[in-house]
């Protein structure tokens, strides 16, 4: 995990995602399945798991698509000094209110160029930690499969930062949670586990 780093501000939103748009050249900062935080104000703060990330279309890359060879020069400056439209679409899993976090859909949702930011690792660390792991049902709540992938990310992204405080068993933990909130929909849990188990965070008996 990065330290807390500005990705972007808000394009639209509602209380269950919300649509960041922020430019290309920050593409190397967040990933699939990371936490990010908008305040709100100095004692609220909705929190959201990155779900998907796309390069809107642009017309000056179609035509330069059609130019070979292109020059790595042009490439260059067309990433770090073009206002490429790059989008991403967050989940929403919980919220902070005072000093306490609650992994509940926020009473309100970000508003318009609120400013998101990459969770740094101690805060990632805090609040998958608050309560039961309950912030994971709001993704296995979306019928999707790119949400397999996204929780497998998300797995793989967080274990990380909490075996740096040596809590190496909180990824099993969440995986039993996990079992847990699907013990009524086998179909959905073993495709969830089938992910998991190429992560090498879960082996499959």
């Amino acid at each position: 995990m990065v330290s807390e780093v500005q990705i972007g501000r808000l394009l639209s939103a509602n209380s269950r995602q919300f649509l960041v748009g922020c430019h290309a050249a920050q593409i190397n900062l967040p990933s699939l399945g990371d936490l990010t935080r908008v305040d709100l104000s100095d004692d609220y703060s909705v929190y959201g798991i990155i779900t998907d990330i796309s390069i809107a279309d642009d017309g000056f890359v179609r035509q330069l698509a059609t130019v070979e060879p292109i020059d790595e020069a042009i490439i260059r400056d067309h990433r770090l000094n073009r206002s490429v439209p790059l989008e991403i679409r967050v989940q929403t899993v919980g919220y902070r209110s005072g000093s306490r976090i609650y992994h509940l859909l926020p009473p309100q949702p970000p508003l318009g160029l609120d400013r998101m930011v990459l969770c740094a690792s101690g805060e990632v660390v805090k609040f998958t930690s608050s309560g039961r792991f309950g912030y994971l049902r709001h993704l296995l709540q979306e019928n999707s499969p790119l949400m397999i992938e996204v929780l497998a990310a998300h797995l793989q992204n967080t274990q990380i930062a909490h075996k740096q405080v040596g809590r190496a068993d909180w990824c099993q933990q969440a995986i039993q949670e996990i079992i847990t909130l699907l013990r009524d929909d086998y179909p959905t849990l073993i495709r969830v586990l089938h992910c998991l188990s190429d992560t090498h965070l879960f082996e499959p008996a």
